[in-house]
């Protein structure tokens, strides 16, 4: 064991990357979202760099954007999520598999029994991405025509991931003596039935399928309203963060950690990972110049669209080169259009293009630089407790990914505050979290 305090790395695929036009720059792979054989290659040059875990956003539907705005999103078309860790699993042995469940249009039942799926036959590395889907569009896919109020979204979510966890913990762990020579395949004695009766599910259980073996799969939460950061201090494993300076960042993790305490919880028992989109150059020059590259490439409708996104608004009718009206609080990504406000506050930007031309690829927290530069951010960053980690977004594929790779991880090795080898199997034994015992017990 290193005498270092020890920082996550996880890495984010939205299917591949989170830019807008990351997939239009040069020498990348346009077609990665749905090529098989780049995302193995991927998973397996994480797992030698002894990432914690790749993570699989997911969506269910296309983005809610006028089609000259989405006929440029790399997003239209990628791998269900847990059909391509299924096979992931089989490729690799230590990286953690963690992929989006919806808990707006999903069922209990099946998201428990896909996830404690993916946790066996990954031998322990599934986790869970909770999220409450807020695209309209998304809903009309599931016959719903309109969508739930964002905090009943979260009540829902709430009552779901109840469910969920009792019905993985539907059969004690050695339940299954699957005994030859007395005809005994289960022990009915270490079976439990969860006759959840609740204001959204009813689920009698108990699951079919053994008790994974992380007991439960890491759970992951993503929401930074006050009804997002409440589920995520009462369940989540690990906590999401898309932060922009360095106090908002370690605001969020003091809320956060405070939360957990007060809901009962030790406060390591929750991991804030921030996401951050890591650019490298072989100089602070080459590095800046790849990342003006990414915004020139993405057009001014993409731009535009991705804007009505962020902020859960259709700005389309509005003058392009004129402000940004007053836009009331949205149904659909409450943390997200408050971010696109504070941004265009704190730098000035007045018009609508401007605003646009500055969230439309990415608007997150970034780090752009030479690998030492970047390795120190995200050692300032981690010391002053403003993270537990990064969950990294690559640039692109395959070269963004190999950068950080070969020439950031290195460094964090050498300093003692990323592992070298994986000293666990399973993810919760990556990120120090402890097995659920079982609620029945």
């Amino acid at each position: 064991m290193t005498e270092h305090a020890q920082m996550g790395l996880w890495a984010f695929f939205r299917p591949t990357t989170i830019h807008t036009a990351g997939w239009r720059f040069p020498g990348a792979n346009p077609r990665a979202n749905f090529d098989l054989a780049e995302l193995t290659r991927a998973a397996a040059t994480l797992e030698n760099a002894c990432f914690d875990a790749l993570f699989m956003a997911d969506h269910l539907s296309l983005l809610n954007m006028p089609m000259d705005g989405l006929k440029r999103s790399h997003t239209a078309t990628s791998f269900e999520p847990l059909t391509l860790l299924s096979a992931l699993s089989s490729l690799t042995r230590h990286i953690g598999l963690v992929a989006t469940g919806s808990t707006t249009y999903e069922e209990p039942f099946h998201v428990a029994r896909r996830f404690a799926s993916l946790d066996h036959l990954s031998n322990g590395r599934a986790g869970w991405n909770i999220v409450t889907t807020a695209n309209p569009d998304a809903a009309r896919n599931f016959g719903v025509k309109d969508l739930l109020g964002h905090d009943e979204r979260y009540e829902r979510a709430r009552e779901f991931v109840r469910v969920v966890t009792g019905l993985w913990d539907s059969w004690q762990d050695d339940a299954f003596p699957c005994d030859p020579a007395e005809g005994v395949f289960f022990d009915p004695h270490k079976m439990n039935v969860l006759d959840h009766k609740g204001r959204y599910f009813e689920v009698k259980g108990p699951l079919n399928i053994a008790r994974p073996p992380q007991g439960w799969p890491v759970l992951v939460q993503a929401g930074a309203s006050p009804a997002g950061m409440r589920l995520a201090a009462e369940t989540a494993d690990v906590v999401f963060t898309a932060q922009t300076t360095l106090e908002g960042a370690q605001s969020f993790y003091r809320k956060i950690k405070n939360q957990a305490m007060a809901a009962g919880r030790p406060a390591d028992s929750c991991k804030v990972m921030l996401g951050t989109l890591v650019v490298v150059g072989r100089t602070a020059g080459e590095a800046r110049e790849k990342r003006l590259l990414m915004d020139r490439l993405v057009h001014m409708d993409s731009a535009l669209a991705s804007l009505s996104v962020a902020s859960g608004h259709d700005i389309s009718a509005f003058y392009p080169d004129g402000p940004l009206p007053d836009l009331p609080t949205t149904n659909q990504g409450v943390s997200s259009q408050r971010r696109v406000l504070d941004i265009a506050r704190r730098e000035g930007l007045t018009t609508i293009r401007e605003i646009a031309r500055r969230v439309g690829g990415y608007f997150g927290h970034e780090v752009v630089g030479t690998p030492v530069q970047v390795a120190d951010q995200f050692q300032q960053w981690f010391e002053a407790k403003a993270c537990d980690g990064f969950v990294v977004m690559f640039p692109y594929l395959p070269q963004g990914l190999d950068d950080f790779v070969n020439e950031v991880v290195p460094i964090l090795q050498e300093r003692g505050i990323f592992r070298k080898f994986y000293e666990g199997s399973t993810l919760r034994e990556h990120l120090g979290l402890s097995r659920p015992a079982n609620q029945f017990s």
